[in-house]
């Protein structure tokens, strides 16, 4: 997920704990920064061994939607401290892969934790998901594993990522992704709601609906090619996201990510991954 310029106070706290050595933190986002996936999600025990296998499990779903293949280059859009990359790089040969981010702080752990192998190349480069950095038709496959929410555009972003993908390349993305009918009810909110999510998870944009996505597909030159909701083998992730907060004696985070986890429970909030082709 990026942002220097745009404040998310989670990856403040993250860092923070990080820096300590703090065992639990690191065990639940040291690798990676989002949800969790659970084939059979009855099964979660509710430990952060548990969770960080199914954040695993969620990365390797994305880019699976995206067919990566061995010979690709890949470019990872808000990569976060680098947890995708080092999947691909762990499960693939002969990658070339970037992961690019805004913080410079996230990418300084991605550099520190994520060494090459297997024949694979890794690069990692601070830049604006909005505005990529590189040369068009220059990769094979986009990725942007729950990190779209934060981007100042998703017209730009996709308009981007075909710009860089040479013909026939592929874009996955996973995202929350609301029913038509939650935004009306999100904008009765009160403030004090929405300001708790906002001091936790920083500037959130989750009112692009699958109707919306598909405009954004058509009018950016994309065919949407998958739809996978995936929202009931995400939701162990809220309880050992909230009783990590807290620990950490954030109970106003915690009280935030319970709002999410309520308008999830109730079907109003989809998580979504979605595949594309150019």
């Amino acid at each position: 997920m990026q942002s220097a310029k745009i404040p998310l106070p989670y990856f403040d706290i993250l860092l923070e704990h990080i820096n300590l050595g703090d065992a639990a933190v690191q065990k639940t986002f040291g690798r990676h920064v989002h949800w969790g996936y659970w084939e059979n999600p009855w099964k979660a025990d509710g430990s952060v061994d548990d969770f960080a296998a199914a954040a695993e499990q969620l990365t390797q779903r994305v880019y699976a939607a995206a067919n990566v293949k061995e010979g690709d280059r890949v470019l990872d859009a808000g990569c976060g401290f680098g947890g995708t990359i080092a999947s691909l790089n762990e499960n693939f040969s002969n990658l070339n892969l970037v992961g690019l981010n805004i913080d410079p702080r996230q990418l300084e752990r991605a550099r520190q934790e994520v060494q090459p192998h297997g024949n694979n190349q890794i690069e990692f480069v601070e830049g604006d998901a909005c505005q990529l950095p590189f040369a068009d038709a220059s990769f094979d496959v986009v990725l942007a594993v729950e990190c779209i929410f934060h981007f100042p555009s998703r017209a730009d972003f996709f308009h981007e990522a075909r710009r860089v993908l040479r013909p026939g390349g592929r874009f996955a993305i996973c995202d929350f992704v609301p029913l038509p009918v939650f935004n009306p009810i999100r904008r009765l909110l009160t403030n004090k709601v929405v300001s708790a999510v906002e001091d936790t998870y920083g500037r959130v944009n989750s009112e692009c609906t699958l109707a919306d996505y598909r405009k954004l597909a058509t009018d950016s030159g994309f065919t949407l090619t998958l739809k996978e909701d995936i929202t009931g083998k995400t939701l162990p992730t809220y309880p050992v996201i909230r009783r990590l907060f807290e620990q950490l004696d954030k109970p106003d985070s915690a009280q935030a990510t319970a709002e999410v986890e309520l308008v999830s429970r109730l079907g109003l909030l989809r998580y979504l991954i979605l595949g594309f082709t150019r």
